[in-house]
Protein backbone atom coordinates (compact mmCIF):
# COMPACT_ATOMS: atom_id res chain seq x y z
CA UNK A 1 0.00 0.00 0.00
CA UNK A 2 1.17 3.53 -1.25
CA UNK A 3 1.60 6.02 1.71
CA UNK A 4 0.35 9.59 0.34
CA UNK A 5 2.49 12.79 -0.08
CA UNK A 6 1.05 14.49 3.06
CA UNK A 7 1.33 11.68 5.17
CA UNK A 8 5.02 11.06 3.95
CA UNK A 9 5.63 14.90 4.82
CA UNK A 10 3.85 14.33 8.64
CA UNK A 11 6.30 12.25 8.71
CA UNK A 12 8.75 14.03 8.37
CA UNK A 13 7.76 16.90 10.35
CA UNK A 14 7.22 14.46 13.19
CA UNK A 15 10.76 12.55 13.15
CA UNK A 16 13.29 14.72 10.81
CA UNK A 17 13.44 11.96 8.72
CA UNK A 18 11.60 9.31 6.50
CA UNK A 19 10.75 5.35 8.00
CA UNK A 20 12.41 2.75 6.76
CA UNK A 21 14.95 4.37 4.40
CA UNK A 22 17.73 2.07 3.20
CA UNK A 23 21.08 3.22 4.59
CA UNK A 24 23.95 0.45 3.30
CA UNK A 25 25.54 0.06 -0.32
CA UNK A 26 23.14 -1.97 -2.72
CA UNK A 27 25.34 -4.60 -4.19
CA UNK A 28 24.70 -7.70 -6.25
CA UNK A 29 20.47 -7.23 -4.93
CA UNK A 30 21.07 -6.84 -1.25
CA UNK A 31 21.83 -4.00 1.14
CA UNK A 32 25.09 -4.13 2.97
CA UNK A 33 27.08 -2.17 5.42
CA UNK A 34 30.19 -0.77 5.18
CA UNK A 35 33.21 -3.17 5.48
CA UNK A 36 35.10 -0.82 7.88
CA UNK A 37 32.21 0.38 9.54
CA UNK A 38 31.99 3.63 8.44
CA UNK A 39 28.83 6.15 8.09
CA UNK A 40 28.14 9.35 6.29
CA UNK A 41 25.84 12.21 8.28
CA UNK A 42 23.32 13.21 5.73
CA UNK A 43 21.24 16.51 6.38
CA UNK A 44 18.25 18.02 5.36
CA UNK A 45 19.30 21.03 3.70
CA UNK A 46 15.87 23.05 4.69
CA UNK A 47 16.46 22.30 8.40
CA UNK A 48 20.34 21.76 9.10
CA UNK A 49 19.56 18.41 10.61
CA UNK A 50 20.62 14.89 10.16
CA UNK A 51 17.88 12.54 8.59
CA UNK A 52 20.22 9.49 9.33
CA UNK A 53 23.48 8.14 8.92
CA UNK A 54 24.56 6.37 5.80
CA UNK A 55 27.08 3.64 5.11
CA UNK A 56 30.37 4.89 3.75
CA UNK A 57 32.25 2.64 1.27
CA UNK A 58 35.89 2.21 0.01
CA UNK A 59 37.77 0.62 -2.47
CA UNK A 60 36.41 -2.89 -0.99
CA UNK A 61 33.06 -2.08 -1.73
CA UNK A 62 33.48 -0.79 -5.14
CA UNK A 63 35.82 -3.89 -5.83
CA UNK A 64 32.57 -5.64 -4.79
CA UNK A 65 30.34 -3.80 -6.85
CA UNK A 66 32.19 -4.39 -9.74
CA UNK A 67 32.98 -7.71 -9.69
CA UNK A 68 28.95 -7.97 -9.10
CA UNK A 69 28.30 -6.18 -12.18
CA UNK A 70 30.59 -7.89 -14.12
CA UNK A 71 29.19 -11.37 -12.93
CA UNK A 72 25.59 -9.88 -14.12
CA UNK A 73 26.68 -8.43 -17.61
CA UNK A 74 28.46 -11.78 -18.88
CA UNK A 75 25.91 -14.47 -17.45
CA UNK A 76 22.71 -12.68 -17.65
CA UNK A 77 21.94 -8.77 -18.79
CA UNK A 78 24.16 -8.39 -22.33
CA UNK A 79 22.40 -12.04 -23.18
CA UNK A 80 19.32 -11.01 -22.56
CA UNK A 81 17.22 -9.82 -25.85
CA UNK A 82 16.47 -6.17 -26.47
CA UNK A 83 13.16 -6.54 -26.17
CA UNK A 84 13.04 -8.78 -23.24
CA UNK A 85 15.05 -5.61 -21.76
CA UNK A 86 12.97 -3.18 -22.99
CA UNK A 87 9.94 -5.00 -20.97
CA UNK A 88 12.20 -5.15 -17.82
CA UNK A 89 12.52 -1.26 -17.90
CA UNK A 90 9.09 -0.96 -19.00
CA UNK A 91 8.30 -2.61 -15.83
CA UNK A 92 10.71 -0.18 -13.86
CA UNK A 93 9.13 2.78 -15.04
CA UNK A 94 5.50 1.49 -13.74
CA UNK A 95 6.91 0.66 -10.60
CA UNK A 96 8.08 4.36 -10.26
CA UNK A 97 5.50 5.71 -10.81
CA UNK A 98 3.47 3.47 -8.33
CA UNK A 99 6.31 4.36 -5.80
CA UNK A 100 6.40 8.53 -7.41
CA UNK A 101 5.28 10.18 -3.84
CA UNK A 102 7.68 8.29 -1.83
CA UNK A 103 10.36 8.69 -4.52
CA UNK A 104 9.51 12.57 -4.29
CA UNK A 105 9.05 13.16 -1.08
CA UNK A 106 12.92 11.68 -0.29
CA UNK A 107 14.31 13.90 -2.75
CA UNK A 108 12.69 16.98 -1.62
CA UNK A 109 14.28 16.31 1.80
CA UNK A 110 17.50 14.92 0.76
CA UNK A 111 18.68 17.52 -1.75
CA UNK A 112 16.39 20.65 -0.50
CA UNK A 113 14.41 21.66 -3.36
CA UNK A 114 10.57 22.07 -3.18
CA UNK A 115 8.33 19.29 -3.59
CA UNK A 116 7.23 20.31 -7.10
CA UNK A 117 10.73 20.14 -8.33
CA UNK A 118 11.16 16.72 -6.82
CA UNK A 119 7.89 15.83 -8.72
CA UNK A 120 8.78 17.48 -11.56
CA UNK A 121 12.24 15.47 -11.45
CA UNK A 122 10.47 11.64 -10.19
CA UNK A 123 8.03 12.21 -14.03
CA UNK A 124 11.11 13.23 -16.10
CA UNK A 125 13.08 9.49 -14.27
CA UNK A 126 9.67 7.88 -15.49
CA UNK A 127 9.83 9.33 -18.89
CA UNK A 128 13.23 8.39 -19.50
CA UNK A 129 13.00 4.88 -18.45
CA UNK A 130 10.07 4.58 -20.81
CA UNK A 131 11.76 6.22 -23.43
CA UNK A 132 15.62 4.07 -23.14
CA UNK A 133 12.59 1.00 -23.10
CA UNK A 134 11.61 1.85 -26.79
CA UNK A 135 15.13 2.35 -28.09
CA UNK A 136 16.35 -0.95 -27.21
CA UNK A 137 15.77 -2.45 -29.71
CA UNK A 138 15.41 0.36 -32.24
CA UNK A 139 19.43 0.36 -32.43
CA UNK A 140 20.53 -0.89 -35.79
CA UNK A 141 23.85 -1.26 -37.65
CA UNK A 142 25.05 -0.25 -41.04
CA UNK A 143 25.96 -2.75 -43.95
CA UNK A 144 28.77 -1.96 -46.61
CA UNK A 145 29.11 -2.22 -50.66
CA UNK A 146 32.84 -3.48 -50.35
CA UNK A 147 32.69 -6.15 -53.48
CA UNK A 148 31.61 -9.43 -55.00
CA UNK A 149 31.30 -12.22 -52.31
CA UNK A 150 32.36 -10.03 -49.24
CA UNK A 151 29.48 -8.41 -46.80
CA UNK A 152 30.93 -5.84 -44.56
CA UNK A 153 28.32 -4.83 -41.85
CA UNK A 154 28.60 -3.84 -38.01
CA UNK A 155 27.60 -4.53 -35.03
CA UNK A 156 26.36 -2.42 -31.87
CA UNK A 157 27.46 -4.03 -28.33
CA UNK A 158 27.38 -2.99 -24.80
CA UNK A 159 30.41 -1.76 -23.24
CA UNK A 160 30.22 -3.58 -20.03
CA UNK A 161 30.29 -2.66 -16.81
CA UNK A 162 30.11 0.98 -16.61
CA UNK A 163 30.34 3.21 -13.76
CA UNK A 164 28.12 6.63 -12.74
CA UNK A 165 29.15 9.31 -10.64
CA UNK A 166 26.28 11.38 -9.39
CA UNK A 167 26.23 15.38 -8.62
CA UNK A 168 23.68 16.32 -5.44
CA UNK A 169 21.57 19.06 -7.38
CA UNK A 170 19.73 16.26 -9.00
CA UNK A 171 20.21 13.25 -7.57
CA UNK A 172 17.40 11.13 -9.04
CA UNK A 173 17.53 12.59 -12.63
CA UNK A 174 20.77 12.79 -13.41
CA UNK A 175 21.45 9.06 -12.52
CA UNK A 176 18.14 7.60 -14.15
CA UNK A 177 19.65 9.99 -17.36
CA UNK A 178 22.74 7.71 -17.49
CA UNK A 179 21.80 4.33 -16.13
CA UNK A 180 18.71 4.29 -18.17
CA UNK A 181 20.10 4.05 -21.51
CA UNK A 182 23.01 1.94 -19.81
CA UNK A 183 20.75 -0.70 -18.92
CA UNK A 184 18.86 -0.52 -22.61
CA UNK A 185 22.52 -0.89 -24.36
CA UNK A 186 23.12 -4.36 -22.29
CA UNK A 187 25.42 -2.44 -20.00
CA UNK A 188 25.41 -3.26 -16.01
CA UNK A 189 26.20 -0.47 -13.49
CA UNK A 190 28.11 0.74 -10.25
CA UNK A 191 27.12 3.84 -9.87
CA UNK A 192 27.91 6.49 -6.80
CA UNK A 193 25.95 9.02 -5.79
CA UNK A 194 27.31 11.97 -4.38
CA UNK A 195 27.36 11.49 -0.45
CA UNK A 196 24.84 14.60 0.23
CA UNK A 197 22.25 12.92 -1.90
CA UNK A 198 22.08 9.36 -1.44
CA UNK A 199 19.08 8.77 -0.53
CA UNK A 200 16.86 8.60 -4.16
CA UNK A 201 19.49 6.32 -5.45
CA UNK A 202 19.48 3.55 -3.25
CA UNK A 203 15.70 3.98 -3.70
CA UNK A 204 15.63 3.19 -7.33
CA UNK A 205 18.35 0.67 -7.11
CA UNK A 206 15.58 -1.23 -5.05
CA UNK A 207 12.69 -0.24 -7.48
CA UNK A 208 14.36 -1.62 -10.03
CA UNK A 209 15.42 -4.75 -8.90
CA UNK A 210 11.70 -4.96 -7.13
CA UNK A 211 10.87 -4.86 -11.07
CA UNK A 212 12.74 -7.35 -12.37
CA UNK A 213 16.39 -6.43 -12.66
CA UNK A 214 18.15 -9.08 -12.05
CA UNK A 215 20.83 -9.18 -9.40
CA UNK A 216 23.75 -7.29 -9.75
CA UNK A 217 23.28 -5.39 -12.93
CA UNK A 218 22.75 -2.17 -10.97
CA UNK A 219 24.91 -1.67 -7.64
CA UNK A 220 24.92 1.45 -6.11
CA UNK A 221 27.97 2.20 -3.37
CA UNK A 222 27.73 5.34 -1.16
CA UNK A 223 31.09 7.24 -0.27
CA UNK A 224 32.84 10.24 -0.93
CA UNK A 225 34.79 11.22 -3.89
CA UNK A 226 37.73 10.42 -2.56
CA UNK A 227 37.18 7.12 -0.87
CA UNK A 228 34.67 5.55 -3.20
CA UNK A 229 34.38 7.99 -6.79
CA UNK A 230 38.45 7.83 -7.09
CA UNK A 231 38.73 3.98 -6.77
CA UNK A 232 35.45 3.68 -9.14
CA UNK A 233 37.25 5.62 -12.13
CA UNK A 234 40.54 3.73 -11.78
CA UNK A 235 39.43 0.49 -11.55
CA UNK A 236 40.50 -1.68 -14.23
CA UNK A 237 37.28 -3.33 -14.84
CA UNK A 238 35.03 -0.50 -15.52
CA UNK A 239 34.51 -0.14 -19.04
CA UNK A 240 33.38 3.15 -19.38
CA UNK A 241 32.86 6.31 -17.01
CA UNK A 242 30.15 8.94 -16.63
CA UNK A 243 30.94 12.30 -14.49
CA UNK A 244 28.83 14.81 -13.85
CA UNK A 245 30.47 17.78 -11.86
CA UNK A 246 32.96 19.93 -11.40
CA UNK A 247 35.63 20.82 -14.03
CA UNK A 248 38.93 20.51 -11.39
CA UNK A 249 37.29 16.89 -10.52
CA UNK A 250 36.46 16.43 -14.00
CA UNK A 251 39.48 16.97 -15.18
CA UNK A 252 40.84 14.20 -12.24
CA UNK A 253 38.43 11.87 -13.36
CA UNK A 254 39.55 12.20 -17.16
CA UNK A 255 43.22 12.18 -15.88
CA UNK A 256 42.46 8.51 -13.95
CA UNK A 257 40.41 6.83 -16.88
CA UNK A 258 43.41 7.79 -19.49
CA UNK A 259 45.19 5.12 -17.19
CA UNK A 260 43.00 2.14 -18.72
CA UNK A 261 42.09 4.15 -21.55
CA UNK A 262 38.65 3.82 -20.72
CA UNK A 263 36.11 6.46 -22.22
CA UNK A 264 34.30 9.27 -20.31
CA UNK A 265 31.46 11.09 -20.62
CA UNK A 266 31.80 14.40 -19.09
CA UNK A 267 29.29 16.90 -18.08
CA UNK A 268 31.30 19.99 -16.12
CA UNK A 269 30.42 23.44 -15.38
CA UNK A 270 28.13 25.80 -17.04
CA UNK A 271 28.20 29.56 -16.45
CA UNK A 272 24.72 29.71 -19.24
CA UNK A 273 24.38 33.43 -21.33
CA UNK A 274 20.57 34.40 -21.98
CA UNK A 275 20.55 36.95 -24.75
CA UNK A 276 18.03 39.85 -24.19
CA UNK A 277 17.19 41.73 -27.20
CA UNK A 278 14.68 44.63 -27.15
CA UNK A 279 12.43 43.34 -29.62
CA UNK A 280 11.33 40.55 -27.49
CA UNK A 281 8.17 39.69 -25.39
CA UNK A 282 9.59 41.36 -21.75
CA UNK A 283 7.02 39.43 -19.85
CA UNK A 284 7.69 35.78 -21.42
CA UNK A 285 11.36 36.60 -21.05
CA UNK A 286 10.87 37.48 -17.12
CA UNK A 287 8.83 34.58 -16.82
CA UNK A 288 11.74 31.73 -18.17
CA UNK A 289 14.44 33.52 -16.67
CA UNK A 290 12.90 33.76 -13.17
CA UNK A 291 12.54 30.01 -13.34
CA UNK A 292 15.65 29.35 -15.02
CA UNK A 293 18.08 30.94 -12.07
CA UNK A 294 15.56 30.00 -8.89
CA UNK A 295 14.81 26.96 -9.10
CA UNK A 296 16.43 24.33 -7.39
CA UNK A 297 18.31 27.68 -6.00
CA UNK A 298 20.12 27.70 -8.60
CA UNK A 299 22.03 24.84 -7.92
CA UNK A 300 21.71 23.74 -11.94
CA UNK A 301 24.80 23.60 -14.67
CA UNK A 302 22.75 24.52 -17.58
CA UNK A 303 21.07 27.78 -15.42
CA UNK A 304 20.73 30.99 -16.95
CA UNK A 305 23.42 32.51 -14.83
CA UNK A 306 23.97 35.57 -16.44
CA UNK A 307 21.64 37.69 -18.73
CA UNK A 308 23.33 39.74 -21.46
CA UNK A 309 20.52 42.17 -22.14
CA UNK A 310 20.36 45.46 -24.76
CA UNK A 311 21.04 48.40 -23.77
CA UNK A 312 17.36 49.93 -24.47
CA UNK A 313 15.98 46.98 -23.25
CA UNK A 314 18.01 47.07 -19.78
CA UNK A 315 16.13 49.30 -17.44
CA UNK A 316 12.81 47.76 -18.55
CA UNK A 317 14.19 44.51 -17.94
CA UNK A 318 15.91 45.20 -14.59
CA UNK A 319 13.05 46.69 -12.77
CA UNK A 320 10.36 43.55 -14.10
CA UNK A 321 13.05 41.14 -13.07
CA UNK A 322 13.83 42.95 -9.54
CA UNK A 323 10.47 43.00 -8.35
CA UNK A 324 9.78 39.16 -9.50
CA UNK A 325 13.48 38.22 -7.51
CA UNK A 326 12.00 40.06 -4.53
CA UNK A 327 8.24 38.51 -4.26
CA UNK A 328 10.37 34.93 -4.61
CA UNK A 329 8.88 32.34 -1.04
CA UNK A 330 11.58 30.96 -0.35
CA UNK A 331 11.31 27.82 2.79
CA UNK A 332 11.81 24.23 3.51
CA UNK A 333 11.20 22.35 0.29
CA UNK A 334 8.76 20.21 2.03
CA UNK A 335 6.46 23.84 2.36
CA UNK A 336 6.76 23.64 -1.92
CA UNK A 337 7.04 27.28 -1.72
CA UNK A 338 8.62 29.04 -4.89
CA UNK A 339 12.35 28.23 -3.97
CA UNK A 340 14.04 25.61 -1.22
CA UNK A 341 17.34 25.25 0.53
CA UNK A 342 21.28 25.49 -0.77
CA UNK A 343 22.50 21.55 -0.36
CA UNK A 344 24.93 22.01 2.26
CA UNK A 345 26.75 24.60 5.13
CA UNK A 346 29.81 24.46 2.87
CA UNK A 347 27.84 25.32 -0.14
CA UNK A 348 26.36 28.18 1.28
CA UNK A 349 29.98 29.22 2.54
CA UNK A 350 31.27 29.59 -1.40
CA UNK A 351 27.75 31.45 -2.41
CA UNK A 352 28.35 34.16 0.80
CA UNK A 353 31.82 33.79 -0.47
CA UNK A 354 30.55 35.37 -3.93
CA UNK A 355 27.91 37.69 -2.36
CA UNK A 356 30.40 39.45 -0.10
CA UNK A 357 33.62 40.00 -2.27
CA UNK A 358 30.77 41.60 -4.64
CA UNK A 359 29.25 44.06 -2.75
CA UNK A 360 32.72 44.77 -1.60
CA UNK A 361 34.08 45.24 -5.09
CA UNK A 362 31.17 48.18 -5.49
CA UNK A 363 29.18 45.76 -7.83
CA UNK A 364 25.43 47.05 -7.82
CA UNK A 365 22.68 44.78 -5.98
CA UNK A 366 19.32 44.95 -7.73
CA UNK A 367 18.09 42.47 -5.46
CA UNK A 368 18.93 40.02 -2.45
CA UNK A 369 22.33 39.80 -2.01
CA UNK A 370 22.22 37.80 1.48
CA UNK A 371 22.47 34.40 2.89
CA UNK A 372 19.07 33.65 4.51
CA UNK A 373 17.34 30.85 6.55
CA UNK A 374 14.07 29.72 6.30
CA UNK A 375 12.11 32.58 7.33
CA UNK A 376 9.36 30.14 9.32
CA UNK A 377 12.15 28.18 11.49
CA UNK A 378 15.08 30.35 11.31
CA UNK A 379 16.80 27.40 10.18
CA UNK A 380 18.45 25.66 7.32
CA UNK A 381 20.90 26.81 4.47
CA UNK A 382 19.16 30.04 2.34
CA UNK A 383 20.23 32.36 -0.40
CA UNK A 384 17.87 35.37 -1.18
CA UNK A 385 17.64 35.48 -4.56
CA UNK A 386 19.73 37.87 -6.12
CA UNK A 387 20.63 40.28 -8.92
CA UNK A 388 24.46 41.93 -9.68
CA UNK A 389 23.36 44.66 -12.63
CA UNK A 390 25.73 45.56 -15.47
CA UNK A 391 28.90 43.52 -14.62
CA UNK A 392 32.21 44.19 -16.28
CA UNK A 393 32.89 41.22 -18.41
CA UNK A 394 36.21 39.89 -16.66
CA UNK A 395 34.86 39.88 -13.05
CA UNK A 396 34.44 36.72 -10.93
CA UNK A 397 31.04 36.94 -10.74
CA UNK A 398 30.66 36.46 -14.63
CA UNK A 399 33.81 34.27 -14.94
CA UNK A 400 33.08 31.77 -12.71
CA UNK A 401 29.93 28.98 -11.39
CA UNK A 402 28.35 30.10 -8.49
CA UNK A 403 26.18 27.39 -8.43
CA UNK A 404 22.91 29.54 -6.36
CA UNK A 405 20.55 31.72 -6.92
CA UNK A 406 22.51 34.41 -8.13
CA UNK A 407 21.93 36.47 -11.71
CA UNK A 408 24.89 38.52 -13.33
CA UNK A 409 23.70 41.31 -15.65
CA UNK A 410 25.49 42.29 -18.37
CA UNK A 411 24.45 45.19 -21.00
CA UNK A 412 25.50 44.61 -24.94
CA UNK A 413 24.64 47.65 -27.39
CA UNK A 414 24.75 45.28 -30.65
CA UNK A 415 25.15 41.41 -32.15
CA UNK A 416 28.58 41.35 -32.05
CA UNK A 417 29.12 42.73 -28.60
CA UNK A 418 26.38 39.82 -27.35
CA UNK A 419 28.22 37.44 -28.91
CA UNK A 420 31.58 38.29 -27.34
CA UNK A 421 29.71 38.70 -24.05
CA UNK A 422 28.28 35.14 -24.79
CA UNK A 423 31.15 33.81 -25.82
CA UNK A 424 33.21 35.29 -23.29
CA UNK A 425 33.99 32.60 -20.24
CA UNK A 426 35.57 28.98 -20.59
CA UNK A 427 32.43 27.34 -20.65
CA UNK A 428 30.06 26.31 -23.05
CA UNK A 429 27.08 24.05 -21.83
CA UNK A 430 24.03 26.00 -22.58
CA UNK A 431 22.91 29.43 -23.80
CA UNK A 432 19.38 31.39 -24.85
CA UNK A 433 18.16 33.87 -27.20
CA UNK A 434 14.88 36.27 -26.60
CA UNK A 435 14.21 38.14 -29.69
CA UNK A 436 10.99 38.41 -31.93
CA UNK A 437 13.27 38.37 -35.24
CA UNK A 438 13.60 34.22 -35.83
CA UNK A 439 16.25 35.39 -38.26
CA UNK A 440 18.19 36.59 -36.09
CA UNK A 441 18.04 34.07 -33.66
CA UNK A 442 18.62 31.09 -35.82
CA UNK A 443 21.93 33.37 -37.04
CA UNK A 444 23.04 34.20 -33.84
CA UNK A 445 22.30 30.02 -32.58
CA UNK A 446 25.59 29.44 -35.17
CA UNK A 447 27.78 31.82 -33.88
CA UNK A 448 27.19 30.64 -29.42
CA UNK A 449 29.53 27.66 -28.53
CA UNK A 450 27.56 26.22 -26.43
CA UNK A 451 25.99 22.48 -26.63
CA UNK A 452 22.25 23.41 -26.41
CA UNK A 453 20.82 26.88 -27.21
CA UNK A 454 17.34 27.71 -25.93
CA UNK A 455 14.74 30.22 -28.22
CA UNK A 456 12.17 32.55 -26.33
CA UNK A 457 12.22 29.81 -23.63
CA UNK A 458 14.71 28.13 -21.58
CA UNK A 459 14.54 24.35 -20.29
CA UNK A 460 11.67 22.97 -22.20
CA UNK A 461 13.16 20.15 -24.11
CA UNK A 462 12.61 16.48 -22.93
CA UNK A 463 14.79 12.90 -22.87
CA UNK A 464 14.37 13.02 -26.86
CA UNK A 465 17.27 15.88 -27.31
CA UNK A 466 21.26 15.50 -27.18
CA UNK A 467 22.24 17.45 -23.65
CA UNK A 468 26.11 17.88 -22.94
CA UNK A 469 28.45 21.02 -23.18
CA UNK A 470 31.43 22.43 -25.39
CA UNK A 471 35.22 23.79 -24.27
CA UNK A 472 35.29 23.10 -20.17
CA UNK A 473 31.64 22.01 -19.58
CA UNK A 474 32.47 18.63 -20.66
CA UNK A 475 32.58 15.84 -23.32
CA UNK A 476 30.04 13.99 -25.07
CA UNK A 477 26.22 14.07 -25.14
CA UNK A 478 23.55 12.46 -22.71
CA UNK A 479 19.91 12.03 -23.27
CA UNK A 480 18.24 10.75 -26.86
CA UNK A 481 19.98 7.66 -28.89
CA UNK A 482 22.99 9.79 -28.80
CA UNK A 483 23.10 9.05 -25.42
CA UNK A 484 22.62 5.62 -25.67
CA UNK A 485 25.83 5.10 -28.04
CA UNK A 486 27.69 5.76 -25.05
CA UNK A 487 27.10 2.72 -23.92
CA UNK A 488 27.46 0.83 -27.10
CA UNK A 489 30.80 -0.44 -28.86
CA UNK A 490 30.67 -0.91 -32.74
CA UNK A 491 32.26 -3.74 -34.16
CA UNK A 492 33.17 -4.51 -38.13
CA UNK A 493 32.59 -7.38 -39.55
CA UNK A 494 33.86 -8.55 -42.80
CA UNK A 495 32.42 -12.18 -44.16
CA UNK A 496 33.63 -13.82 -47.50
CA UNK A 497 31.16 -15.92 -48.86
Amino acid sequence: MTVSVQALVDQVRARSTLEDLPTGHFIAGRFTSAETGSALEVYDPGAGTSIGAFAAGGAAEINEAVAAARKAFEHSWRRTTPAERGRVMNRIAAHIRSNADLLTVAESLDSGKTLSEARGDVNNVIRTFEFFAGATDKVQGDTFAIDDGLLAYTLNEPAGVTAHIVPWNFPIAMLARSVAPALAAGCTIVAKPAEQTPVTALLLARLCQEAGLPDGVFNVVVGTGVDAGAPLVAHTDIDHVTFTGSVPTGIAVMQSAANNVTPVTLELGGKSPAIVFADCDMDRAVDSLVGSIFMNAGQICSAASRVVIERRAHNAFLDKFSKRADAVQYGHGLRDLDMGAIISERQLGKIDGYLSAAQKRGISVAAGGSTTVDPETGKGWFVQPTIFDDVAADDPLVKEEIFGPVLTVQVFDDEDEAISLANGTEYGLASGIFTSDTGKARRLTREIDAGHVYINQWFSVGVEVPFGGNRKSGIGREKGLEGMRNYMKIKGVGERF
